[in-house]
């Protein structure tokens, strides 16, 4: 499993041995069971969560109940749930729920504070990473404003390649923006043109 956060940490930095046994000290080791919240609406976002496998939801819920799928985290992907609560200390007004049975690692505030003071090439890293997660979600915010739903579900076939057939259909559906009655029609006039 180290060698699946090692490989992640060197798309944006190197590393030394002594820089990385620090981060492996930092970080804690999790597992969750599906359906577990690792963060809830109204709770402070106080971990950044890098997934070693399994997969995250970030959604919110609107004044009717609706359910609004942010993002998802599968293997490989960080995400604290909330990135403005994490960094600010305010509210969270997302939810962090497991999907499925999910192995990560977690490092709190107060340990990434550490971690750039004794191995200050992470603040690159992580600067970086949150830079990466603002551009994603402008890009879906444009995507959302601008496509028509075929186009934001190719948006999200691209983005998560392998999560279609791991995930139910109506989260898929949340996260392009249409009903799952919709999506499944779609996909339906999706197949037949291709015939």
């Amino acid at each position: 499993m180290q060698e699946i956060i090692i490989k992640n940490l060197r798309r944006h930095i190197d590393p030394n041995r002594e820089e990385i046994a620090i981060f492996l000290s930092l970080a804690v080791a999790k597992t969750v069971k599906r359906k577990e919240f690792l963060l809830m609406e109204g709770d402070v976002a106080r971990h950044q969560f890098f997934v070693l496998n399994g997969c995250l939801r970030t959604y919110t819920i609107d004044s009717v109940g609706k359910e609004h799928v942010l993002m998802f985290a599968p293997e490989d992907w960080w995400c604290s749930g909330d990135l403005y609560s994490f960094l600010s200390g305010q509210k969270s007004v997302n939810n962090l729920e497991a999907l499925e049975p999910t192995t990560l690692l977690q490092i709190s505030k107060g340990n990434l504070d550490i971690l750039y003071e004794r191995a200050p090439k992470f603040e690159r890293f992580f600067r970086v990473l949150f830079q990466n997660a603002f551009v994603f979600h402008q890009n879906r915010i444009g995507a959302n404003l601008s496509q028509p739903a075929e186009g934001r579900y190719d948006l999200f076939t691209k983005a998560y390649p392998d999560l279609e057939n791991r995930i139910p259909q109506k989260y898929i559906a949340s996260y392009i923006g249409v009903t799952p009655e919709f999506f499944s029609q779609m996909k339906a006039n999706m197949f037949r043109k291709k015939s």
